[in-house]
């Protein structure tokens, strides 16, 4: 039997991945099997229930009706308890059986700057070349994919996928890049040698909106099956993964279970990421800021609707044309799906991480607007939200824990505390790259914040 080895086992692999794997088992297809843990001490209570369940837990769908469903999830066989080391999986790793390493990681987690750069400011990083030069415990993932892959090497353990299953763009290649880049930066040629001879890096495109689980979930869960599951979670009906067909030793027929087999994800990807992860992150920007809890409630706001409307509709839809999908039948069935109170998805939880989305999720889309001569006025809003939701979380009013690993603390008090701040904010690097005190862009973004700011006065409460 085949492995799929997959760091981090968090609600969005057992709500995708796992599914897709438990499908295909259960139409008699057993011939792969599903391994999976974590790199960091994360999520110990989940993994230690998972590891009493044999793997197994419940998950619960929602369909936009409230329709729920129950599945018992059985897909992954092995759950590796987490070492410092990372033992547990580098066994698996090095196993000839294990074909595919799978991987989900937010934006930040890649450490790479504007120009695809691996950013050695980050602390975590930089302390992993030290690490895996001397040979101590690591905690990205780079650093725990060359002590997977060294192990693979020196087993003689044969080619290995390299599977990106989270939202950044261009993953595949973009991740490999990375990897590249720090085995370099450990000078491990033997290693880069290897690892461009042995491994394939295929993009793909990942879509299930999962909130983080609940205890209302584990309820739930027991009050419609009996089982008390505490790694019971939910996630919405909706689900898709297009994946580029570049597996270098074999693959599971993944298509019979709905996943799409493609040349290229570039279509699939930037409809994605433009049109669905920008615009929820624009709904938990402008719903924080007007008090509301969950995204439900800011996409069923007609004034918040529209402003997620518009940045698709006249900005950023004329940029991806032509296009082999219907985008303004997605932008509907993306609204459609975040106004489903039933998900209950938090503000806190989409919200995070905006240093690193702006960049991929937003500036491309300023940038193709200039570059053809173009306004920004609809896209602009979007960092215009959160220019105002940055300056709540300077002054402490942020009802919640903002979460951002790419945002450097200093910089953006310094950002909120500038005399001008949304010139200071148009100037941050690791937000705009290349667009930077753009003129046009800092023009846009004064109009734009003056909007915002417009928009919280005259809301209702």
């Amino acid at each position: 039997m085949n492995t799929i080895l997959h760091l981090g086992l968090g609600s969005f692999h057992r709500a995708h991945q796992a599914v897709y794997m438990h499908q295909l088992q259960q139409s008699g297809d057993r011939r792969w099997a599903l391994a999976g843990g974590n790199i960091r001490a994360d999520m110990m209570d989940t993994i230690d229930a998972l590891i009493a369940q044999d793997g197994a837990y419940t998950l619960e769908t929602v369909t936009p009706h409230n329709d729920r469903n129950y599945t018992r999830i059985t897909s992954i066989q092995t759950v590796v308890p987490f070492d410092a080391e990372l033992s547990g999986l580098v066994a698996i790793g090095s196993d000839p059986n294990t074909r595919i390493i799978s991987f989900t990681v937010t934006e930040a987690g890649y450490y790479l700057d504007a120009q695809n750069h691996l950013d050695l400011n980050f602390a975590d990083l930089s302390a992993d070349v030290a690490a895996v030069k001397a040979g101590e415990p690591v905690c990205t993932l780079y650093g725990a994919l060359t002590t997977l892959l060294r192990a693979r090497m020196q087993a003689n353990a044969g080619p290995v996928t390299l599977l990106n299953c989270d939202n950044l763009r261009h993953n595949g290649e973009r991740s490999r890049g990375g990897l590249l880049q720090f085995l370099s930066l450990v000078g491990d040629s033997a290693l880069l040698v290897w690892v461009q001879a042995n491994t394939t890096s295929p993009n793909a495109m990942v879509d299930r909106i999962t909130p983080r689980p609940t205890p209302e979930v584990r309820a739930r869960v027991l009050a419609a099956t009996g089982v008390d599951d505490p790694a019971a979670l939910m996630g919405e009906s909706f689900i898709q993964w297009v994946i580029e067909d570049n597996f270098i030793a074999g693959r599971p027929a993944w298509e019979t279970v709905g996943v799409e087999m493609v040349d290229s994800v570039q279509a699939y990807e930037e409809a994605k990421i433009r049109l669905l992860n920008a615009t929820h992150s624009c709904i938990a920007w402008a719903g924080t800021l007007v008090g509301y809890r969950f995204i439900h409630e800011g996409t069923l706001d007609p004034v918040i609707r529209q402003l997620a409307y518009d940045y698709v509709t006249d900005d950023t839809i004329p940029v991806l044309l032509p296009c082999p999908i219907d985008l303004e039948q997605y932008r509907d069935v993306v609204l459609d799906r975040f106004g489903n109170p039933a998900i209950a998805d938090t503000n806190q939880r989409v919200a995070m991480d905006a240093f690193s989305k702006i960049p991929a999720m937003i500036a491309p889309t300023v940038r193709d607007r200039l570059t053809r001569g173009e306004t920004i006025n609809s896209v602009s809003m979007l960092p215009a939200l959160f220019l105002a939701y940055l300056q709540r979380w300077h002054a402490g009013q942020i009802p919640y824990t903002y979460e951002d690993q790419a945002m450097d603390p200093k910089v953006a008090h310094a950002i909120c505390a500038s005399s001008d701040p949304v010139a200071a904010f148009c100037a941050d690097i690791v937000l705009w790259g290349p667009l930077a005190n753009d003129a046009r862009l800092v023009q846009a973004m004064r109009t734009a914040f003056n909007r915002v700011s417009l928009f919280v006065k005259n809301h209702r409460s």
